[in-house]
């Protein structure tokens, strides 16, 4: 058991006279604009949290959901994201049958329900699908040694104004990254599939026969052109797939090293790509982080854009400085830091999290 929809909120304003009467503006969400910072915790502690920081400064709130419901969330958390108003939270404990979902407030994080074992067994990835309506990837129950991927996997769709689950659409072992096109979601795999999984999104249903992009693929981003790309490790290649046609339209080897692309994501205006070129050195990742433009046709991984190893990557769209945020993990029994640069690369600030940031949800 282990690893943007923009949802904007109004004040509402509204002044009454009736004699001396005056109604004031209603009281502002605590967590109005800025990133939520999934931390992951340390897979052995289920001591998972997520902590805000406000846009345009580095006032940070750690462990907002605590804050709001006077509990711990008890778990890895592995993802986060905000649908028409409300955050789902996605939990993988180390203890069976422990597994859940945390659906929140969005402003306040507040709990509103929680899904648990046997819905969510290995949850990794959660997207928007539509209104009121979220994708979760999940492994299923998985097995031991070199059989890890015991059981195909599955997508949780949840119907967040009824608080329910809708259905649980098979899918390959090992799902993993999806990303939204249109109205058809493509899943990745980690459990030796050269299959893209597609679903359409009204009906919850697979669509035969999907994209043949390479062992693991994982879809990474929809860019500027209206391409989807994909990362498949087992070449070190990223994929171009035109999403009409579900054809391949180019392959590009990253750099000519053994080294591995992760925390890959496109920038504000999704004409770049950003990502960690990392290795393992006696058991510590290492690696540069490197940059490449949706028209290249070639990724070099020579001259770094950051010369820092990262532990999660993103770009906040709602920022017009489209500042980078990266996450720094030194340990995974400390606390975790955030750093901002430019899109030129310049360092703004660094701010304290929880343990093990990986990834943002920006609002």
């Amino acid at each position: 058991m282990r690893t943007l929809l923009l949802n904007s909120l109004s004040l509402a304003f509204l002044t009454l006279f009736s004699g001396a009467c005056h109604v004031g503006d209603a009281p502002p969400s605590p967590y109005e604009r800025g990133a939520y910072v999934v931390n992951a915790g340390s897979p052995s502690a289920n001591n998972g949290t997520i902590s805000f920081i406000a846009r345009n400064t580095n006032t940070v709130t750690n462990d907002v959901f605590t804050a709001a419901n006077g509990r711990s969330l008890t778990g890895i958390i592995k993802d986060y994201v905000e649908i028409d108003g409300k955050g789902v939270i996605l939990l993988d404990n180390n203890a069976a049958g422990q597994d859940k979902v945390e659906v929140v407030e969005s402003g306040t994080f507040k709990s509103l329900v929680t899904f648990q074992s046997p819905d969510v067994e290995n949850p990794r990835f959660v997207i928007y699908a539509a209104p009121n309506k979220a994708y979760i990837s999940c492994w299923d129950a998985v097995g031991s040694g070199g059989n890890a991927f015991a059981n195909p996997g599955y997508i949780l769709v949840l119907n967040l104004a009824s608080r329910t689950v809708s259905k649980k659409i098979p899918v390959p072992k090992g799902a993993e990254r999806m990303v939204l096109v249109d109205k058809e979601v493509f899943v990745g795999s980690a459990g030796g599939e050269r299959v893209l999984t597609v679903i359409n999104t009204d009906t919850d249903e697979v669509v035969q026969p999907g994209i043949d992009a390479g062992v693991n693929a994982n879809p990474v981003g929809y860019d500027f052109n209206q391409k989807l790309w994909a990362y498949v490790p087992s070449t070190n290649e990223m994929v171009r797939i035109n999403p009409a046609t579900k054809l391949v339209e180019t392959r590009l080897r990253v750099g000519n090293g053994s080294r591995t692309p992760s925390a890959i994501t496109l920038s504000a205006d999704r004409k770049l790509f950003f990502f960690v070129n990392s290795y393992n050195d006696n058991g510590r990742l290492r690696g540069e982080t490197y940059r490449f433009s949706i028209n290249d046709t070639d990724i070099q991984a020579s001259t770094p854009f950051i010369r820092r190893f990262f532990s999660g990557l993103s770009t906040d769209p709602n920022d017009a400085r489209g500042l980078i945020y990266a996450a720094v993990t030194p340990s995974n029994d400390q606390p975790g830091y955030v750093l901002r640069y430019q899109p030129n690369g310049a360092l703004v600030d660094s701010v304290r999290v929880g343990i093990a940031p990986s990834r943002f949800f920006f609002r």
